[in-house]
């Protein structure tokens, strides 16, 4: 049996978040190496773990996995989280593919200029609630299901949830005009 896999990331949520969430939902134990200073990081790219010389990275079944959409693929489909065909699948993706979006106008939050943030908050909080949001709550409504795609927990659902807890931070009424989400 192979051992846990091993995250390899800064302090923090970024990039690795997502993957920390589709292991927990699938019930798989992980370890984490902290990458803490610049030579953590040097000695990572030096010695060929880094395909693209970033991370995130996983060590997995062998392989040193980099690319944060490459990871959440892998892990999906092999803990079951990624339909049961390929229609499913680029349901889920396409699923994953938005809310990667409205995470993504979230992270960068952060690092945006006090005079730009506010605004950008504001754009990022009337997509969720024009653009996004919607169409979750329409899918769920349409299938009568509990989930996303299918009726099983899946990958789009997982990262669904993190995108809601994460505007949530920002808007905790964000849900008020989304029952089913809620």
């Amino acid at each position: 049996m192979a051992g846990k896999p091993k995250l390899r990331y800064a302090k923090g949520r970024g990039r690795m978040e997502s993957i920390r969430w589709l292991l927990a939902a699938a019930g798989v134990e992980f370890e984490e190496e902290f990458i803490e200073t610049k030579e953590d990081l040097e000695k990572l790219r030096n010695d060929g773990s880094l395909l693209f010389q970033q991370v995130p990275m996983v060590e997995i079944d062998g392989m040193k996995m980099v690319q944060t959409r490459a990871i959440l693929s892998y892990m999906a489909a092999k803990y079951n989280l990624y339909g049961k065909d390929l229609k499913e699948r680029a349901w889920i993706d396409m699923y994953v593919e938005g809310t990667t979006e409205l995470m993504g106008m979230m992270m960068f939050l952060a690092f945006q200029p006090a005079d730009t943030k506010e605004k950008n908050l504001a754009l990022m909080i009337e997509r969720a609630t024009t653009r996004y949001f919607p169409v979750y709550e329409k899918a769920l409504k349409d299938h009568g299901h509990d989930y996303l795609v299918g009726n099983k927990l899946s990958w789009a659902d997982i990262h669904l949830l993190e995108a809601i807890l994460m505007v949530e931070e920002c808007k905790p009424d964000i849900l008020s005009a989304f029952p089913l989400l809620q």
